[in-house]
């Protein structure tokens, strides 16, 4: 994915052009760095350079970092009229805190081809000062301050009393979809730049790969379970906002569920775009645009978090709007015969929050298990206890009253008790325990038994045969040692 580019409307993912087919190829893994700020990235690359990349394995998972996106990087060169071109993938990953990480000994596969990385040693620095100055919260959230610079070394000296600066209606926003949450309760909390159809020819994303690890940092929340939503998009979505219309860009979108009755808090944040000036009396053939900067602000965002009613009373319990769903294996049940039961939890919620039912204990039916699947969607999903079962006895398999879990929908702020409603009925008659088969009847002890020795032996035979065994070895040493010592005398 290519965030930079020349204007915020015209940013599309980068394509590599085809290289000939005299064009040699070759793949190679680029140099990670060894120290970086704890706010700062370290990255995963590798550079094909000559081919077209078909396809990669996956990067590999760091400990001490959490993955942060990738970028994707195409340079064409042009050398005694032939074209070459270098498609670069960089994986960022950013850091948990600060000290000594080992990066383990990993491997990548590139359109075939084995690279290999015999592993390295990354420091962690404290991160750099902050300017507080410089996030001073605007005086009016929807009209932000601005810094805006010439860029005079870049660009020469134009004459900036030439160009104009128009007004421009984007700004920078956290928003939170709601202002007060249970603890366990989710919240979806996003990061967003929003623009008019106009302004996309007046602003660019400036160094966005650089500025957005510090702006994820500090959305970072201690007293939540975060769930990472969508990575960064450059494909906007159309919004309306006050009545007016706007393209929306997500730069971070997480789902946060506290635990603690600590309220979540996000501070105030910037993000510098390049802004443009138009020239005054455009003129054919020219860019009739003097770049520059300007800084949006957005306001700082705190979301209440309030403690479950009760919560002494019930403990520690799952939270969200969940339903129960239930599958058995077989529809005829009989005694003796196994069969699975599955119990399903279906909604929106933490699943890392939901935990194994109990099943209390029935005479006559024999449980094992659960085994565990969860399948995931934005905000919640489902959660599956596969249970395999054994009936002893005939009858009807009262379930719900073997299984139940107590949950707390925010949305009544009540406690639910998801419970099964099967009462399936086991079929055929009491199972008699099976006798247990003499020795002298199986094939292989049988026969052996009936040969074996009947003759008492003495504890302690085992040890004199250790002791005899020493003396022999003694015995033979010394036959050894006198051999030596006459063939030393003849010699």
């Amino acid at each position: 994915m290519e965030i930079l580019a020349a204007g915020v409307g015209m940013a599309q993912p980068v394509v590599p052009p085809q290289p000939s087919s005299a064009t040699p190829t070759d793949v190679v893994l680029l140099p990670t760095p060894a120290t970086l700020p704890v706010t700062g990235v370290f990255t995963l690359a590798f550079r094909l350079r000559g081919g077209t990349l078909e396809k990669y394995s996956e990067f590999p998972e760091l400990e001490g970092f959490k993955k942060s996106g990738k970028t994707s990087t195409t340079t064409t060169r042009i050398v005694q009229g032939r074209r070459f071109t270098d498609l670069t993938i960089t994986q960022r990953y950013m850091p948990y805190g600060e000290g000594e990480y080992v990066i383990k000994p990993f491997q990548l596969t590139v359109n075939g081809v084995v690279l290999r990385s015999s592993g390295t040693t990354v420091r962690v620095g404290p991160a750099p000062p902050v300017n507080l100055a410089a996030l001073t919260k605007p005086a009016n959230p929807t009209a932000p301050l601005q810094a805006v610079g010439d860029l005079d070394k870049l660009f020469g000296k134009p004459k900036p009393a030439l160009y104009q600066d128009v007004p421009d209606r984007a700004f920078l926003a956290v928003v939170a979809d709601r202002p007060r949450v249970f603890v366990g309760e989710g919240v979806r909390v996003g990061l967003y730049f929003y623009l008019t159809p106009a302004d996309q020819a007046l602003l660019a994303f400036h160094d966005f790969n650089d500025q957005l690890p510090p702006l994820l940092h500090e959305l970072h929340q201690p007293t939540a379970w975060q769930e990472p939503g969508p990575e960064a998009s450059v494909t906007p979505d159309s919004v309306r906002y006050r009545g007016q219309r706007y393209l929306r860009f997500r730069l971070a979108e997480n789902v946060y569920y506290p635990l603690t009755t600590q309220p979540l808090k996000f501070p105030p944040l910037a993000l510098t775009m390049v802004k443009f000036k138009l020239l005054k009396k455009p003129e054919p053939g020219q860019d009739n645009r003097l770049a520059g900067y300007k800084t949006y602000y957005s306001a700082g965002v705190a979301v209440q978090v309030q403690a479950l009613p009760q919560a002494a009373k019930y403990g520690p319990v799952a939270v969200g709007n969940y339903q129960a769903r239930e599958a058995i294996s077989r529809s005829v049940l009989r005694v003796g015969q196994s069969f699975a039961y599955t119990f399903v939890v279906d909604g929106r919620g933490n699943l890392s929050g939901l935990l194994a039912p109990p099943l209390a204990a029935l005479p006559g039916l024999e449980v094992y298990g659960p085994e565990v699947r969860e399948e995931r969607v934005p905000g919640g999903g489902r959660k599956l206890f596969r249970y395999r079962m054994v009936a002893q006895r005939p009858g009807a398999l009262p379930l719900d009253s073997l299984l139940q879990l107590v949950v707390f929908n925010p949305s009544t702020a009540r406690y639910d008790t998801l419970r099964p409603k099967l009462r399936p009925q086991v079929r055929g008659a009491l199972a008699a325990p099976a006798p247990l088969p003499k020795p002298e009847e199986d094939p292989f002890y049988g026969p052996a038994l009936a040969s074996a020795d009947t003759t008492m032996q003495s504890l302690n035979v085992y040890r004199d045969v250790l002791r005899y065994a020493n003396w022999l070895l003694i015995g033979l040493a010394a036959v050894a040692g006198f051999g030596w010592w006459r063939a030393e005398r003849r010699g």
